[in-house]
């Protein structure tokens, strides 16, 4: 693990146990990463409850409770599915606050309107829910990372500000 992620995670431990809460994730493109991530500090199952790794649309409807519309309107790669993402995997796994990442890692997969590299965040906590879209470029390995770091950076923020 980078020095630096393994920093931000350390401030996420901190903000998490100063506040009495719990986080959980809902990962797609990144397929894990950002859940081993933040397993390699030891001490995190005092606030970390788990992921789920939700590849397929099927298991965004059945295991996050993504609403079949939403999936179908918009795509799995939309501001409206990672906050639903978000919104179960909190629910799902008892958490207080929760991250979600939905995208396209490539090398294929991509569109005219939704090119490789577009990644979808939603971050879900006590009466607080947000989405944001950020493009990323570079091989899968590479958007992969980027994706893992803006979660990070986004939920130590939020903490910060809240």
């Amino acid at each position: 693990m980078a020095a630096n992620v393994e920093e931000k995670v350390k401030k996420i431990a901190a903000l998490m146990s100063a506040r009495n809460s719990s986080l959980a994730l809902a990962e797609s493109c990144t397929g894990g990463l950002l859940s081993s991530y933040i397993t390699k500090l030891s001490g995190v199952s005092n606030f970390y409850q788990g992921a789920v790794v939700s590849y397929a649309g099927q298991v965004k409807q059945n295991i996050l409770g993504v609403p079949h519309s939403l999936l179908r309107v918009h795509g799995e790669v939309s501001e409206p599915v990672a906050k639903a993402m978000a919104i179960g995997a909190r629910e799902a796994l008892n958490s207080q606050w929760a991250l979600s990442i939905t995208g396209i890692a490539g090398p294929n997969g991509g569109t005219k309107d939704k090119p490789v590299g577009t990644v979808c965040f939603g971050l879900a906590g006590p009466a607080f829910v947000s989405t944001k879209t950020k493009y990323f470029t570079g091989d899968r390995e590479q958007i992969q990372l980027q994706s893992c770091d803006y979660a990070l950076e986004a939920l130590i923020k939020t903490l910060n500000n809240e």
